[in-house]
């Protein structure tokens, strides 16, 4: 483990809830893809460094649902500014016309929403699941 890293920030963290009868999930690109994963959708606006696309395991790369550059170099991963982000983030979702489409792939089939942050707990991906949650009315 780099120094200066905390285990907490290397710890493995799935989440997964269920949506009617389709599952939706959240788990690290580095993380070993499963059969149950369902359709595995890249959410970050970056390739993940070190991963090649062709053995990815990456059904789609939705980049245009990620956060915006300006957000997310704003943000760089500080849990200071994680309440902040998520607002912003979510504001920035509700302007954005490609949410639709990934919600209604939420409502059709399992989905795993897949990211490259070592930090499990302060991603995109994670305020992506609490707002798929709020919008297909189910509380985060």
């Amino acid at each position: 483990m780099p120094l200066g890293l905390s285990k907490k920030v290397y710890k493995h963290k799935y989440s997964f809830y269920y949506c009617g009868f389709v599952l939706v999930g959240i788990k690290r690109i580095y993380d070993k893809a499963e059969i149950t994963d369902g359709k595995r959708i890249l959410v970050d606006a970056l390739w993940p460094r070190g991963v090649k696309k062709g053995t990815a395991n990456i059904d789609l790369w939705m980049k245009e649902v990620a956060p915006s550059n300006q957000l997310r170099k704003w943000f760089a991963h500080d849990p200071n500014k994680w309440k902040e982000f998520r607002a912003r983030y979510k504001k920035e979702l509700d302007a954005n016309e490609h949410v639709k489409k990934l919600l209604d792939l939420v409502k059709s089939e399992d989905v795993t929403l897949v990211y490259a942050a070592r930090d499990t707990e302060h991603n995109n991906a994670v305020v992506l699941m609490e707002y798929i949650k709020e919008k297909l009315g189910e509380k985060a």
